[in-house]
């Protein structure tokens, strides 16, 4: 009685949400939940006009994690013996995690389980875009050890024995202590969600252009099956069609002309930007095809492959691609027009950095060992880069103006406990959310595009930045088109529109306080996420 009760509140909320039309939300400026008036145009600090002090994004983006899965516990650690210890900040808010109830009582036939710094490598779990609809069962949110657990075997010997608990499995302040350190000096959001249900690529295309829709049937192959592109719409993982490092074997997709993504508007309004991701440098020349097969270890020592082609959004669109992995004939071209075409390797990030020439807008994806993702990576290795990267970006003269973003491609699956809202209907044959087929009955999806039901499980989201709010929970609805938004309204873009998530994607201007930034450089150890030093930046106050 209990159950069906629950299902017919769940089935409530979810009719509510799928009632949300895009229209509705269209309506509020700026996206829903849009309470800070964005600030006028800025012109000081030379550069591209600009709406906000914010003359530099850099958007690192990271992969297969849900918010419950690093934060669910936030802020309190266990603390257990030979552990980093975390402890948070007096006054801390609190996030929409998993209460005492969900960890001792919850729905699903196992419980939530800590994982230690110990069992920091995992196996990948089943994160495709069916099973993900499955796991939510409606809006119970109760399925997830039946549809997307994926049990570890003798490679993972730290958690072999989970079985599918693995999948309930989450970390927290002891483990992810940098992230979690850099939760208590700046902005994060825990109602940030996956613009659609499925895998990497649907991720990275959405924070590029908010749009899966618009596969050209004339740049895929006879290995594009029915579970990567539904409908025209791109749903599991099929590899770039104009980059030479994809596999035939995984199913090709490229994008038809006419979709846009965010490269595409600030080129065409001469704004510098860039996708850095690590291994893009061939690992053959000359010659083509070329190959990218360059590894880097693991802290564990292990090699894993560097680049993963269907990671790179910009690839899927003959615009912005660089098939060849052509390096920039120099620093100078890093950011503008040239042999390149703004897609580089990892390593030009630095170089150009230290050269003054910073990108507006930069996208950096890590090297496979360091990106997060189970099963090639963990978040220990994760810490190294993210902790390196910022810890530099707080070194240059330029941090004043700077915003970095951590958003994550998909959850992969992990275990979250909130129902997401469903703006997006789809009625495709691999839509399952309420029933088999269906996701809503799609017909008010945006454009009338199936195969894009959203939104899809819940994320962490940060944001460090001088500007941000300190020691901030933000729970704006947002989702991974809002990066697009906001460069859209900083630089004064027009939108993608044509079906985007970009036409009612949420506000990230609610993590910030461009009036008095009361932010500070932190300095993090990589090895342990622990703060080494804390020094002033801008004006006094918390910026709360």
């Amino acid at each position: 009685m209990i159950r069906e009760n629950l299902r017919w509140m769940a089935a409530l909320t979810l009719a509510a949400n799928l009632a949300f039309a895009p229209a509705a939300v269209m309506a509020a400026p700026g996206g829903n939940g849009d309470t800070q008036k964005k600030p006028v145009s800025n012109t000081s600090g030379g550069g591209p006009a600009t709406t906000t002090p914010i003359k530099h994004l850099v958007v690192i983006f990271q992969e297969n994690i849900s918010f419950d899965h690093y934060f669910g516990t936030y802020p309190n650690a266990a603390n257990l013996p030979g552990e980093t210890k975390f402890k948070a900040k007096a006054n801390t808010p609190a996030v929409n995690g998993l209460s005492q109830g969900l960890l001792e009582r919850n729905p699903n036939s196992i419980q939530p389980l800590r994982l230690d710094p110990s069992q920091n490598y995992t196996c990948d779990q089943s994160h495709d875009y069916l099973p993900e609809q499955q796991a939510f069962d409606s809006g119970l949110m109760d399925k997830f050890p039946e549809t997307t657990a994926t049990p570890c075997g003798s490679n993972f010997p730290a958690v072999q024995n989970l079985s599918t608990a693995i999948v309930m499995g989450y970390y927290d302040g002891n483990t992810v202590t940098a992230l979690w350190n850099y939760a208590q000096h700046f902005a994060m959001n825990d109602n940030s969600f996956d613009t659609n249900f499925g895998p990497s690529t649907p991720g990275a295309l959405n924070v590029v252009s908010g749009m899966t829709g618009g596969v050209d049937p004339a740049a895929t192959n006879s290995s594009t099956g029915a579970d990567e592109v539904t409908a025209g719409s791109v749903v599991g993982d099929p590899d770039p069609f104009y980059d030479d490092c994809s596999a035939a074997s995984n199913g090709l997709a490229g994008m038809l002309a006419k979709n846009q993504n965010i490269g595409m508007l600030l080129s065409a309004k001469g704004i510098s930007w860039g996708w850095f991701q690590g291994g893009f440098t061939p690992s053959s020349l000359p010659g083509q095809p070329v190959a990218c097969l360059t590894t880097t270890n693991r802290i564990d020592g292990t090699p894993e492959t560097a680049y993963s082609a269907h990671h790179n959004p910009f690839q899927y669109y003959q615009k912005t691609s660089n098939p060849h992995h052509v390096a920039p004939k120099n620093l100078a071209e890093v950011g503008h027009d040239g042999p390149a075409n703004h897609q580089y390797d990892l390593s030009f990030f630095k170089k150009v950095a230290l050269a003054g020439n910073l990108p507006s807008v930069s996208y950096l994806k890590a090297n496979r060992a360091n990106d997060g993702h189970p099963s090639n990576s963990s978040p220990l290795d994760e810490q190294v880069f993210l902790v390196d990267t910022i810890n530099f970006l707080q070194t240059l003269p330029e941090w004043s103006s700077t915003a970095v973003i951590i958003a994550y491609d998909d959850s992969d699956g992990w275990y979250d406990h909130v129902m997401s809202p469903i703006l997006n209907p789809s009625n495709s044959v691999e839509d399952a959310l309420t029933g088999t087929g269906a996701c809503g009955n799609g017909a008010n999806a945006l454009e009338g595009i199936q195969g894009r039901c959203g939104y899809g499980p819940r994320q962490p989201f940060l944001v460090i930045s001088p500007f941000a709010k300190v020691n901030y929970v933000d729970s704006t609805l947002t989702d991974q088109s809002s990066v697009i938004r906001f460069i859209e309204e900083n630089w004064e873009l027009p939108q993608i529109g044509n079906g985007s998530f970009d036409t009612f994607a949420g506000t990230l201007f609610n993590m910030f306080n461009f009036n008095s930034p009361g932010g500070q450089i932190v300095m993090l150890d990589p090895s342990t996420g622990q703060v080494v030093s804390t020094s002033p930046i801008g004006g006094p106050g918390n910026g709360n």
